[in-house]
């Protein structure tokens, strides 16, 4: 019989390290365009560290709002290349990591944080380059009692993350690319790049159409 609420499940797939490695390049506004820009969290979360992007698999963390315990436990079984997912109810009344933490996650190899609450001892992530989003900041630390789960499906921001998807960050936000669809996906997004590499390039050159804007007031009805 299973403590349903209280448990460590096993990651059973995961996005491979060249399609992650694949991602680096990318931005979230072409991701998001080519998923319909449906999932991807809201602004609510921000990035707290200086610079760097976020690029990796998620280890997906569901915790009792201001408790911590089930984070710990996902630091000590991440692997390189995570990136810890922890939905943490949005509650902003405690912090969910902070400095030790941070040192913790990036002596084992963690590629960042996404969290749906707070943190603390910011100075520490604002000054470096590992990639923290969260909702807040305050100095409350947190509880270790549990309960949690950890590699189930959790929702931040809107944004639904299984565990083994690919998660990208940069300073327009987060999105996350499920698993099934990474390699469709990259292969739109780098059609996308390159379509716009030639839009900036006639634009430099002088010579972009822009005939599609009085078409389109044309099309709806527009009177001008």
């Amino acid at each position: 019989m299973s403590n349903i609420g209280f448990r460590v499940l096993e990651r059973k797939r995961k996005v491979s390290e060249s399609i992650v490695n694949e991602f680096r390049d990318a931005v979230t506004p072409h991701v998001s365009d080519n998923i319909n820009r449906l999932f991807a969290a809201g602004p609510e979360l921000k990035p707290f560290h200086k610079t760097g992007k976020l690029t990796g698999v998620a280890l997906t963390v569901k915790t009792r709002p201001g408790d911590n315990l089930m984070v710990h436990k996902a630091i000590d079984i991440a692997e390189p290349g995570d990136v810890l997912v922890v939905d943490a109810g949005g509650d902003l009344t405690n912090a969910i990591i902070g400095e030790i933490m941070l040192e913790l996650s990036k002596k084992q190899g963690i590629a960042g944080y996404v969290i749906n609450g707070s943190i603390r001892d910011s100075l520490a992530f604002m000054e470096g380059d590992f990639p923290v989003y969260a909702k807040g900041v305050t100095h409350r630390g947190p509880y270790k009692d549990g309960p949690g789960e950890i590699n189930v499906p959790v929702s931040i921001g809107g944004m639904v993350v299984n565990p083994g998807d690919l998660i990208l960050g940069d300073e327009d936000g987060v999105v996350v690319v499920n698993y099934e669809d990474a390699e469709e996906i990259l292969s739109k997004v780098k059609a996308q790049a390159k379509k716009e590499e030639e839009i900036f390039k006639s634009i430099k050159e002088g010579t972009v159409d822009r005939s599609w804007v009085d078409q389109t007031l044309k099309d709806k009805g527009c009177e001008f």
